[in-house]
């Protein structure tokens, strides 16, 4: 996983007049400090012969834990785009801490 976020760092540094500054790191408390902003891309995968129910069961510890590090780590303020699928399920399933207004799906 350590080569995928150094390949994502390299793209991001690639447009530097738009990024001020990009900090990689697998610790929640360093990563989410003060988000304003938290885009989530990560869902379980489908693969074959995965059943729907599986992916929601996995998807839920997934974005449960998002949702609970998002509310200790980020601002207050900070919204949230959920894109993992099923986008609609991931974001009701962490934004449970939060108002309404803050997850769009």
């Amino acid at each position: 996983m350590k080569g995928v976020l150094d390949g994502v760092l390299m793209e991001l540094q690639d447009c530097p007049s738009l990024l001020k500054d990009v900090i990689t790191t697998d610790k929640e408390e360093i990563a989410l400090k003060d988000m304003v902003v938290a885009i989530l891309l990560g869902s379980m995968p489908k693969r074959d012969g995965t059943e729907r129910k599986d992916l929601l069961k996995a998807n839920v510890k997934i974005f449960k834990c998002q949702g609970a590090a998002l509310k200790k780590y980020a601002r207050k303020s900070v919204k949230v785009i959920v894109v993992g699928n099923p986008a609609n399920t991931n974001g009701l399933i962490a934004s449970s801490p939060f108002p309404r207004r803050t997850f769009v799906a």
